[in-house]
């Protein structure tokens, strides 16, 4: 089972990530040419080595038409250019079209630029990535759903609908440019499981074009519910809401690193000096057993059809769930009823809690954490003259195991109308293993 494990007692910004996975690469630069080939409006990245507390990283900068933005902290006694970058995550919104340039960045959640730009919306940046940026759907959607995070963020600290969230076009594309480089890093490392440590958000206040607001900023506050997060002596902010995002989606849990053995380690820096290190740590493991945290959601219904509770668990498997099953109780009123379970990741949580209130008649859901103990599992397809089947092993915990497919075997089964049983058998002439009550022994 392959982890990976974020350690965030700095905070997290976007390029901070992208640094970090890159360094996790075999041939980082030829990830930072594939991403200046993707074609994103204006933007050029560019790998740079950086030493913070005599510790040698990566530091990955974004230019947006040659511009690389500066921020602007505020802290108790004066106001001044902190440079307190860590990154250059930009996104904070710009609504009703009022040109107050105001946008994540440097690890700020607010700060002020010069130049005048043109602003984009959500729809827009969804136009970029779905249908110029030569990338699967599996990333483009990755992208997407990290954005609307943020812009979902911003519509409720800002009270109005997101698609009247105007995002700078410049903070815009840089945060697009870190997300992209993320999702694209996740997918090219592809772990089984993502932990990250409780996030350090930092402390004081940061100055945008709306005020002077609390650390962490309301739109990474907000992203950060569920998520356990610290403040610090540190007067700064150091977690962005593209951080808090990616953060957010990616992440199965968050808490200590678990047991695993360590293959590889990268270290992605931010530009200010502090007393520790300024950086994202990516630590790249193995372990031989797989365990990971799951949620359980669960609700009780007595007034919906069994067609009804159906339709609802197929939605429900759409939407990300893990699992979803029934059991009958009974319920006030001497009634019975069914109580329904949802077992999901906390990155689908949200959008599994709405289904469940779209699709079902409950007005309440019950959350509760869980640990899951998983075996690791292959699929191999195996050509037999009958067609291809699938056969699915697993192991770990000291055991092994094996099943085809029984889509496969049912196929096979109508098709020289025999029994499931006769099925197996046939296929098993051909691989030279026993079978004991449908499960495959290999000699």
């Amino acid at each position: 089972m392959k982890i990976l494990y974020l350690d965030c007692a700095m905070g997290a910004a976007g390029d901070m990530l992208t640094a970090a996975l890159l360094e996790l690469l075999p041939n980082p630069e030829a990830f930072i040419e594939q991403m200046n080939a993707l074609g994103l409006p204006g933007v050029l990245i560019k790998r740079k080595r950086s030493v913070k507390c005599g510790i040698e990283g990566t530091y990955v900068s974004v230019t947006v038409d040659g511009i690389e933005e500066e921020s602007l902290d505020y802290n108790d006694q004066h106001e001044h250019n902190h440079d307190h970058d860590n990154g250059h995550d930009h996104n904070h919104h710009d609504h009703h079209s009022q040109h107050e340039h105001s946008h994540s960045h440097h690890q700020d959640d607010c700060h002020t630029h010069s130049h005048e730009h043109a602003h984009r919306r959500l729809q827009d940046i969804e136009h970029i990535v779905r249908d110029h940026l030569p990338l699967s759907d599996k990333i483009k959607d990755d992208v997407m759903a990290v954005y609307s995070l943020i812009a979902e963020a911003e519509s409720h600290v800002h009270g109005v609908p997101v698609s009247d969230i105007h995002f700078h076009e410049v903070g815009t594309m840089d945060a697009v440019a870190d997300i992209t480089a993320v999702c694209l890093l996740m997918d090219k490392l592809a772990p089984d499981e993502v932990v990250a440590s409780p996030v350090h958000v930092g402390s004081g206040q940061v100055k945008c074009a709306h005020g002077i607001l609390p650390v962490p900023a309301p739109a990474t506050a907000y992203i950060l519910r569920d998520v356990p997060i610290y403040g610090g002596h540190i007067r700064a902010e150091l977690c962005t809401p593209t951080g808090a995002a990616l953060l957010k989606y990616f992440a199965d849990r968050f808490g200590p690193i678990p047991p695993m053995t360590i293959k590889a380690i990268g270290y992605g820096m931010g530009t200010k000096d502090f007393s520790a290190v300024n950086c994202v740590r990516a630590l790249l493991g193995e372990s031989k057993n797989k365990t990971d945290v799951v949620l359980e959601l669960s609700c009780n219904v007595d007034d919906m059809t069994a067609e009804q509770i159906g339709f609802a668990i197929e939605r429900l498997f759409e939407c990300g769930a893990l699992d979803v099953y029934t059991i009958p109780i009974g319920m006030k009123k001497s009634r019975p009823g069914t109580l329904l379970c949802t077992i999901c990741k906390n990155k689908d949580k949200e959008r599994i809690i709405e289904s469940i209130f779209l699709y079902t008649s409950t007005i309440g859901i019950r959350q509760a954490e869980m640990h899951r103990y998983e075996l690791d599992r292959t699929v191999t397809d195996l050509d037999t003259p009958y067609g291809i089947v699938r056969r699915k092993d697993s192991g770990g915990y000291g055991v092994t195991r094996s099943k085809y497919e029984y889509e496969d075997l049912s196929r096979i089964a109508k098709e020289r109308d025999i029994s499931i049983a006769d099925a197996i058998a046939l296929i098993e002439k051909k691989n030279n293993a026993t079978v004991i009550g449908g499960v495959i022994a290999y000699e």
